[in-house]
């Protein structure tokens, strides 16, 4: 009996031997299938399985010009000399008027038409003065010629030139106030005097303001109407004291307008304000080039200015990821193996940005989906 237990301890020992034999192997098998990644400091390696997936991207680091974007705000606006204000002289009534705000009048048009009795009044005024003066030539000139045979004194000449030069003087200045309102002294006479007055455009242009409507009398002083010429549009951004001091004459913008979806364009930086406003900013008005979107003045824009141009080597910006407030890049050591190294970063724009970094000039590096290195590199050092 006591050989039989004997005998069958040892069968299970053996058994038990033979199966711890077994495990170890089959665990070597499995990593071999399929090895896990390995961090190491600062060296992430990807298994075959791993890197597919990941989507990474290698390549050269490229010699450029990257300048510098400052990001602001701003509207459409019409430059002074495109707004357009109508108002009449010598005040009246306002007759007829049949403009709409938005609607747009051609240049020659008719916008409205005045009446008053000041305006028949400048009229006569005007035929009396003109008549008179032609009375005072006709004396000023027989003077002249009783002058030459000594039939009249040089006082009376003298006083007949002096009178014809004062009409001379109110004829045209009636002349010109007959041709503030709109009428025409050369062809004003005594059989076509009015008690109207047509006011025409300007321009060619949309009505902004629409301030009287008929039979409402209007002093000199007071606003009719406003015209705007939407031919000319500029943009007015608003830039702030830390950004202003690189704003130059010449540079280039890209904005985007909140009409029509977003309409996108392009214009230069034409005047910049030489003071700051209450805001601590300056004003840049910004020519719009051709082809010019369709946009209405007061409409809000975002902006890029273009600053000071950088030359330098650069990468895409998913070349670079950020770990603790600091820049890195990964460089590639093996076919799947890749180095984590600290860069500076400089100017950034349209997806890349300028770089400084301890990497040699034919050394590969990551250009895209670095972060996911990032993410198993810091993953794995943590296990």
């Amino acid at each position: 009996m006591k050989k039989i237990i004997i005998s069958f301890v040892a069968i299970i020992t053996l058994a038990s031997c033979k199966q711890s034999d077994q495990k170890p192997a089959a665990a070597t098998n499995t990593q071999e299938s399929k090895p896990p990644a390995d961090a190491t400091g600062d060296i992430v390696e990807l298994n075959e399985a791993q890197f597919s997936r990941a989507g990474i991207t290698v390549g050269d680091m490229q010699s450029g010009t990257v300048s510098d974007i400052v990001k602001v705000n701003g509207v459409i606006d019409a430059p002074v000399e495109n707004r357009y204000t109508i108002s009449f002289p010598l005040g009246g009534y306002l007759k007829s008027n049949s403009l709409i705000p938005g609607m747009y009048v051609r240049k020659g048009s008719l916008l409205a038409t005045m009446e008053d009795a000041s305006l028949i009044q400048l009229q006569q005024d005007y035929l009396l003065s003109k008549s008179r003066q032609a009375f005072l030539e006709t004396d000023h000139h027989r003077q002249l010629e009783l002058n030459k045979t000594q039939s009249n004194s040089q006082k009376t000449l003298q006083q007949a030139k002096t009178d014809l030069e004062t009409q001379v003087i109110t004829t045209n200045a009636l002349a010109e106030k007959l041709r503030l309102v709109g009428i025409d002294p050369a062809s004003l006479n005594e059989n076509n005097i009015s008690r109207t007055i047509h006011i025409y455009s300007p321009i060619n242009g949309y009505v902004s303001k629409v301030n009287a409507n008929p039979g409402k009398y209007v002093a000199p002083t007071d606003i009719l109407f406003e015209l705007m010429d939407l031919t000319k549009l500029h943009i007015e951004l608003t830039v702030f004291e830390k950004d202003a001091a690189g704003l130059k004459k010449g540079q280039q913008i890209s904005f985007a307008s909140t009409q029509h979806n977003g309409a996108k364009g392009t214009a230069t930086v034409e005047l910049i304000a030489p003071a700051f406003n209450e805001s601590r900013a300056v004003e840049v008005h910004c020519a719009i080039n051709p082809p010019t979107p369709k946009l209405l003045p007061g409409s809000f824009v975002t902006a890029e200015i273009k600053m000071e141009n950088h030359a330098g080597l650069t990468v895409p910006d998913e070349a670079i990821v950020t770990w603790q407030n600091k820049q890195y890049m990964f460089t590639q050591e093996g076919a799947r193996s890749f180095k984590m190294i600290p860069v500076q970063t400089g100017a950034s724009t349209n997806g890349l940005t300028i770089v400084q970094a301890d990497i040699p000039a034919n050394k590969k590096v990551v250009t895209a989906n670095a972060y996911i290195l990032l993410t198993m590199l810091k993953n794995m050092a943590e296990n």
